[in-house]
């Protein structure tokens, strides 16, 4: 008989895996809504619906390793990074999503960043100098920006490759028009080395500054949700080294 594995579960949902099946526990089901609709519209592999029952959605296993962890060296060559970003390119010129992304507008994510950024120091989670470093850092992700099909928390584990080749993109629950440098940037994220190469499969310039803007933004926000939820963004390599890295 198969074990029941948690691949990661907090107050918000959970995802469990059994044998090659994934079951994906949320309450909420607009999440689970835009899951199934974003697999279905966008052109890059993604995993097979086997049924839904809310609040479970089961989805099969994809084949192949996930490109890296937070964290952890790479062991992905950079032909399997490359081969990411030329999947991203693919699903960044796929036509729109016909519903918004979930994110924040510029001006309250600016004012979100500000009152983190102060909660952080005040709170001494983070000297205030690696704070504000950051948040001048941050500030080049703060600009207008032309919507594209995104993924929208492309982290490192969410893409599936097997030698050189992506099987398979997972997590589609935050979907929709969103900032294509913002998917690029949390892909990269604690893996700055292999930049280059996702950029170079990506096929088109982008601006390095907001990648690094996006880096430094999206570590300042999530530091505390982390730490509340279970998991350590000061362990090596992590959110906090993410910061450390552009003082």
């Amino acid at each position: 008989m198969d074990e029941v594995e948690v691949v990661v579960a907090h107050s918000e949902r959970a995802t469990l895996r059994v044998g090659d099946v994934f079951l994906k526990v949320d309450p909420d089901q607009a999440r689970i809504d835009v899951e199934v609709e974003a697999m279905a519209l966008v052109p890059v592999p993604t995993p097979e619906v086997l049924w839904r029952k809310p609040p479970v959605l089961a989805i099969a296993a994809v084949p192949g390793t996930a490109l890296g962890r937070l964290g952890e060296p790479s062991t992905a060559s950079p032909a399997a990074w490359a081969a990411a970003g030329a999947a991203v390119r693919t699903m960044h010129d796929a036509p729109l999503p016909p519903w918004p992304g979930r994110g924040r507008g510029l001006d309250e994510l600016a004012a979100d960043l500000d009152g983190e950024c102060e909660r952080l120091v005040a709170n001494g989670v983070l000297p205030a100098d690696l704070v504000t470093r950051n948040r001048q850092v941050a500030e080049a992700a703060l600009r207008p920006w032309t919507p594209v099909f995104a993924h929208g928390d492309l982290q490192i584990t969410h893409v599936f490759v097997d030698g050189d080749e992506v099987t398979g993109i997972i997590d589609w629950s935050e979907a929709g028009q969103g900032d294509a440098l913002f998917d690029l940037a949390t892909l990269t994220l604690g893996h700055e080395e292999h930049l280059a190469d996702v950029v170079a499969g990506y096929g088109t310039d982008v601006d390095l500054d907001v990648i690094r803007g996006w880096w430094s933004l999206r570590s300042l926000l999530v530091i505390r949700w982390l730490a509340e939820h279970g998991f350590d963004p000061t362990a090596p390599g992590c959110e906090v080294d993410v910061l450390r890295s552009r003082m």
